[in-house]
């Protein structure tokens, strides 16, 4: 079964972090990650750039816009997320509770499904 994890910042918190430890912890990140995906349980891992950078893509009226930023104002952003094949819940929680990133951030859990497959 595939669960998401979504990684959540407190961007204002995450502005503090020097980035001498932003660059140690990506270092540990990316052998957690090569741990997982090594034992089948990682399928796809990806970090997103700053919130600022975000396009924001609306239907109304039959018309597409396009609004530079993310949808509101939030305290938190998504930073982002791991895709994982785990037998359930709990151990898909054990896995990403093992995440260094865990350190500066919340991670959601939540399965996932193909919507060929249906729920």
């Amino acid at each position: 079964m595939k669960f998401l994890c979504q990684i959540w910042f407190d961007t204002e918190k995450s502005k503090l972090v020097p980035q001498s430890e932003w660059d140690a912890l990506t270092q540990e990140c990316i052998a957690s990650d090569n741990r997982w995906r090594e034992s089948g349980h990682l399928q796809a891992a990806f970090a997103l750039h700053e919130p600022s950078t975000a396009i924001t893509v609306r239907l109304h009226n039959g018309e597409v816009s396009a609004t530079d930023g993310p949808f509101a104002e939030i305290k938190e952003h998504l930073g982002g997320f791991v895709l994982v094949e785990a037998e359930n819940i709990e151990e898909a929680k054990t896995i990403a509770s093992s995440f260094p990133i865990l350190k500066y951030c919340s991670i959601e859990v939540r399965p996932a499904y193909s919507i060929q497959d249906g729920r």
